[in-house]
């Protein structure tokens, strides 16, 4: 496992909650956290203005943002997050998983939202340091973690249409259960009639608008009784893309594996990479290519298509067990987990929480 050294580039003042949640509340707080509804004591700050650069980074309660509302971010939605995890070891330590590519990733965004890039020393220190500091806030409970929120927004008051020249960088964490909350082996996912990323688009990037967009057709899925939606290209109609904010993996019964290519309408999911790395290692065939839904109903419908699982940092891995949409409805296998998604997600999960050796260098112990 690899270890890390204090940012030396940019000093995080430590300013401690002067009354946290009391141990008792706390506790009850994450006795069952479910997703996203939680948070803890702290979080960190750190100030962007144009010829200054980064300053003022201040690890301190966790409070309200003051804007003013002219602020970029509420007009033009200059907004880029990160989503990751930190696991609790056998030890009793905190590790973090690949937090190298959550920095490279929201630096992507950065740039294809027109916004300053953070070091990756900072930005990984101060994930490191506020894990540090409200680790009590570790959820007992199975598949628990503290989900980790680095999001950056611009403050510049100014309704001119150019990039903002003053922006905050802030990460809060969330104690966290399981994603899906509908108790089913495997999800059922409906197709949608609306398009999430478009060439030339933001589909790559980790920004909130991607997310606001999909959020009519996924409680569209939500009311015909889904768990997810699935979404298809823009050009076509036809390949299939996204399942919601996961990527989608398609097993067959020759022992190859089809993910949607990368092509800059799909996020690049860091759990992708890491199940593409595990699967070449188990003598997998892996092909990143295009897999339309008629392909998908077809294969599934032959027996050839034997498993279907989405990835992602919030939900891990999920397998798909059906899929509707408006003129098709199929089940893929049995309609629930197959050996190979379950086999994945295992080799996965014990290298995050240290139970599995880590030849790739993944885990960083803090």
């Amino acid at each position: 496992m690899a270890t890390l050294a204090d940012s030396s580039s940019l000093t995080i003042k430590r300013n401690p909650h002067p009354a946290p949640i009391a141990p008792d509340a706390r506790a009850a707080a994450i006795a069952s956290p479910g997703f996203g509804t939680v948070f803890t004591d702290h979080m960190v700050v750190v100030d962007w203005i144009e010829g200054k650069g980064w300053h003022n980074a201040v690890l301190g309660p966790r409070q309200a943002i003051a804007l003013d509302p002219a602020a970029a971010v509420l007009h033009y939605a200059q907004e880029i997050f990160e989503g990751m995890k930190a696991y609790r070891l056998a030890d009793g330590s905190m590790a973090l998983f690949r937090p190298d590519q959550n920095a490279k990733r929201f630096n992507d965004s950065a740039r294809r939202l027109a916004m300053p890039e953070v070091p990756e020393e900072l930005f990984v220190d101060a994930v490191r340091q506020l894990v540090n500091e409200d680790a009590d806030w570790f959820p007992q409970v199975e598949g628990g973690s503290l989900y980790i929120r680095p999001f950056m927004v611009a403050t510049e008051p100014f309704l001119g249409v150019r990039p903002a020249k003053q922006y905050k960088f802030i990460v809060i964490l969330s104690p966290a259960g399981n994603y899906f909350k509908s108790g089913a082996p495997a999800v059922s996912v409906w197709v949608s009639d609306y398009t999430r990323a478009a060439p030339g688009g933001t589909g790559a990037a980790k920004c909130g608008g991607n997310y606001a967009a999909s959020l009519v057709p996924t409680s569209e899925a939500f009311e015909k009784g889904h768990d997810q939606v699935v979404f298809l290209d823009a050009a076509e109609h036809r390949w299939i893309e996204e399942l919601g904010g996961m990527n989608l993996f398609f097993a067959f019964d020759d022992g190859s594996i089809i993910t949607p290519p990368l092509s800059g309408t799909i996020l690049p999911g860091i759990t992708r990479d890491s199940l593409l790395t595990l699967a070449r290692e188990e003598g997998l065939a892996v092909r990143e290519e295009k897999y339309s839904i008629d392909q998908w109903e077809a294969d599934a419908a032959s027996g050839k298509l034997v498993e279907c699982f989405a990835c992602g940092t919030a939900a891990v891995v999920t397998p798909v067990g059906s899929v509707a949409g408006r003129e098709r409805n199929f089940t893929i296998g049995s309609g629930g987990p197959g050996q190979l998604t379950g086999k994945l997600k295992a080799k996965l999960v014990d290298i995050q929480r240290g139970t599995a050796p880590d030849p790739h260098g993944w885990v960083l112990t803090i």
